[in-house]
């Protein structure tokens, strides 16, 4: 079909053959809502092509305006009770078409969405915020290449027996911290090595994979790719690991901290800029071009304002936790796993790894506010200063990433670059997700509660 780091991409003709053969069945026809999940539904390959590939689908538009439970939530412009809650049009992006190879006779499509009636795309929805911020990068004269190093835990308990436990004494698959450890990750093979080739044949490139800083936490490298197909990549091999996970009896999870005695899950983000021409940006031949230097400044300049979109839950804060490999100081080093910002590579390798998301993260958003943030950097040539050396963690002066999702929140509220960035509807839209978010955990009472308190207060 394509060229060997694209197996299992689709255009319509080669489709429509498998649907003929009888290879491919079903399509699964889906867009991320604001957690990053796919949400959408399973069409007959026939109907597929017969009525969705041209005119789309409808899907109710409270997908984006409900929170995890799917209920949906009042106090949103975007729609409401008052609205009827009525449809959007979910528009299959084409390029997106690749086979599901890790399902029965299926493929699978991701969609944009749109408004039902004028067609135009609908701006909170976080597929169309990055190609905002992506169109914003073009006419600057640039492109952006990135990948998501997204790491996760393996337990040896099923969904269904995680659920009925209440997720509390779970086995991880794992026994002992397995990183880079080939003999405790060949016991996790079957899920591990079925997850490399599931994603792998269907044009979701794998580089490899390795235990993590955890029992039973493991990474699977996917292969960069320029920001939209990277951000659909993401979702979709999210989507695909649990799957296959699942279908083997067994559970994983992308919390950012599933347990406090173990490491945090991270989604460790690589970016560089490239131009018109296809030639590297953020290197001038041995040396670091003003362009790298520049977008460099403007991520420092913004990471805390927008540390809501690296990290969105009320767990994501529990991740930040010194000497865990995760950082806590917004700052930039070469080569140093302790900074928020880290300088690796040369020449046309030449990229920064923000270190701040974890792999809860919607790749959408925390793309988008990346690229916003260097783009700003580069059209106001901010200077990043000096690069960090030594234990970023216990260097009080540098500036903290945010401590808790009422934190973050109250950045995302006073920030006005947000806001002339991605528009009042969008960050208003997005901050009563967040304070909805917030609102759900602090009105539960919790086990650590109980513990503390219910006999010795």
């Amino acid at each position: 079909m394509s060229s060997r780091h694209e197996r299992g991409r689709l255009d319509l003709a080669e489709l429509a053959r498998e649907v003929e053969s009888g290879r491919i069945e079903t399509i699964v026809t889906a867009m991320p809502d604001l957690y990053g999940r796919l949400v959408g539904k399973r069409i007959l390959a026939g109907f597929f092509l017969d009525e969705i590939t041209g005119d789309g689908m409808h899907v109710c538009d409270y997908l984006l305006a409900c929170d995890m439970e799917m209920n949906p939530t009042p106090g949103y412009a975007f729609t409401n009770w008052a609205s009827g809650y009525g449809d959007l049009h979910a528009v299959p992006d084409l390029g997106t078409l690749r086979v599901a190879a890790w399902l029965e006779r299926s493929a699978v499509v991701l969609c944009d969405a749109k408004d039902a009636e004028s067609g135009a795309p609908i701006e909170v929805a976080p597929r169309n915020i990055l190609k905002r911020q992506l169109a914003r990068l073009a006419s600057a004269g640039f492109t952006a290449k990135m990948a998501s190093e997204l790491e996760f835990f393996l337990f040896r308990d099923s969904y269904g027996e995680a659920r009925a436990r209440g997720y509390r004494e779970l086995r991880t698959a794992g026994d002992y911290v397995e990183d880079y450890h080939i003999l405790s990750s060949t016991f996790a093979e079957p899920v591990i090595g079925a997850i490399r080739r599931g994603a792998d044949a269907s044009a979701i490139p794998v580089e490899f994979s390795k235990g993590e800083w955890g029992p039973g936490q493991h990474e699977i490298n996917l292969r960069y790719a320029e920001a939209l197909e990277m951000a659909d990549r993401h979702v979709l091999y999210k989507t695909a690991a649990k799957e296959i996970a699942a279908a083997q009896g067994h559970s994983l999870t992308f919390m950012a901290k599933w347990h406090e005695r173990h490491a945090g899950s991270s989604c460790h983000v690589h970016m560089s800029l490239w131009d018109a021409g296809g030639r590297p940006a953020f290197s001038a031949g041995r040396e670091a071009s003003p362009t790298f230097r520049h977008f460099l400044g403007g991520l420092l300049a913004h990471a805390r304002e927008l540390a809501w979109f690296f990290a969105p839950t009320v767990n994501s804060y529990k991740r930040y936790s010194e000497g865990t490999f995760a950082p806590t100081r917004i700052i930039w080093s070469v080569d140093n796993r302790t900074a928020g910002f880290r300088v690796v590579g040369a020449g046309p390798s030449l990229r920064v790894e923000c270190r701040i998301p974890g792999a809860d993260a919607n790749p959408y958003l925390s793309y988008a506010a990346l690229l916003a943030a260097g783009l700003d950097g580069i059209e106001r040539k901010l200077d990043p200063g000096e690069p960090f050396a030594g234990d970023a963690y216990h260097s009080a002066e540098l500036p903290r990433v945010p401590h808790t999702l009422a934190d973050a929140i109250r950045e995302l509220e006073g920030s006005r670059f947000a806001r002339d960035t991605f528009g009042d509807a969008v960050v208003d839209h997005l901050l009563h997700f967040a304070r909805t978010e917030l609102a759900s955990y602090e009105a539960v009472v919790t086990d650590f509660e109980r513990t503390r308190y219910f006999e010795r207060i």
